[in-house]
């Protein structure tokens, strides 16, 4: 039986870490990426979560407005109407930032999961007349696909509000 020279010992050794720990070393740093970029996205996803409900609590605020309360809100000051156009431009700039962020062509099913509460606000917000009213207004040089998806939506609501 042949005694194996340190040499040989590092060699064999090398061969072994090649064989398997390269492998398991790749698994490991693919794993971590993918851990990392769900972090992320659910990182991205509570921010916009927390923007929302900071918006309401600017709705709260400014109660008189009756913004959750009624589909359409009439006679308005001018005072009111500058608030008013203010919280909408404030929730299409949150709207336009979470479509930026979480909305993709071919989303996994969490992330579809994730979307559809957005989907939910936009419907909910475009069953107002006044906020559909305003959207060609608030829509102009906001990004094209992101115009886009809301004027469908605000289109599916005028049609169900008929």
């Amino acid at each position: 039986m042949p005694v194996w020279s340190p040499l040989e010992w590092l060699e064999a050794l090398s061969y072994l870490v090649t064989i398997v720990g390269l492998p398991f070393a790749i698994g490991v740093f693919l794993f971590e990426q993918r851990e990392e970029r769900q972090n992320e996205e659910e990182s991205i996803y509570q921010n916009l979560s927390d923007e929302y409900a900071d918006f309401l609590r600017l709705v709260l605020e400014h109660a008189d407005l009756q913004l959750r309360s009624k589909p359409r809100t009439e006679a308005l000051s001018a005072e009111q109407e500058e608030r008013r156009l203010l919280l909408f431009d404030l929730l299409i700039a949150l709207f336009e930032r979470a479509y930026l962020l979480v909305y993709e062509d071919d989303m996994s099913r969490k992330q579809a999961r994730l979307w559809q509460s957005w989907e939910d606000y936009m419907h909910f917000w475009c069953q107002r007349e006044d906020f559909r009213a305003l959207l060609p207004e608030m829509l102009d040089g906001e990004d094209p696909d992101f115009s886009r998806h809301l004027l469908r939506i605000a289109a599916a609501e005028a049609c169900a509000g008929q």
